[in-house]
């Protein structure tokens, strides 16, 4: 009878264990925090490049191509793309001249906004830098952008009187921004140091 008894507590032990087994098996289930994947690039060169364009800027010896053309437009316009193959990405210029006149100026600046704007619909966020320089008298926006957009990076600088650029940084892959993340940060750097070299002529 005892044999029985012990035999029956044994294996009410043994059922009352598994239980508690099992209910700590079912943890909540923490998600861990974004990681992305960690790509070393070279540290920046940057040489002064002179195109037969109306301006000059710093370029990244890591970009392998530039190439110009003049683009068809009411007044003198050329199209500039700074070719980075080994990032699969590009920072694409365009050139304006305003002539002197307010409504181009104005036109310009209105069509570079919308172009930023266009991106918030997959962005997760835009951040805006005001960016101004007296001496070189170079004055405009830089905006980084986070998340799914087609363009990571887009700034406009102008002199107000002469000239207008507008830049961006595109990507030839499908945009995934865990995927292109640590590239579209070292590109950010070098659009920004492109920005702020603009020397009119």
């Amino acid at each position: 009878m005892n044999t029985i008894k012990s035999c029956i507590d044994l294996k009410s032990s043994v059922i009352v264990v598994f239980f508690f087994t099992l209910l700590g098996c079912n943890e909540a289930v923490t998600p861990k925090p974004k990681a992305f994947l960690r790509l070393e690039y070279p540290e920046a060169i940057y040489n002064r490049e002179n195109l037969e364009v109306p301006f000059s800027f710093d370029k990244n010896e890591l970009a392998e191509k530039v190439s110009v053309k003049q683009l068809p437009a009411a007044t003198l316009s050329y199209g500039v793309n700074v070719t980075y193959k080994k990032l699969k990405g590009t920072i694409y210029l365009t050139y304006k001249n305003i002539e002197g006149n307010e409504a181009y100026l104005r036109n310009y600046l209105i069509d570079a906004q919308n172009f930023t704007q266009e991106h918030t619909k997959k962005a997760d966020g835009i951040a805006g830098e005001v960016y101004e320089n007296k001496r070189s008298n170079v004055y405009g926006m830089y905006y980084e952008v986070n998340g799914d957009a087609a363009s990571q990076a887009q700034f406009y600088v102008t002199d107000s009187t002469n000239h207008f650029l507008i830049g961006s940084l595109y990507f030839y892959a499908k945009p995934n921004y865990d995927s292109i993340y640590p590239a579209a940060k070292y590109l950010q750097k070098d659009i920004k140091r492109l920005m702020e070299s603009i020397t009119w002529k």
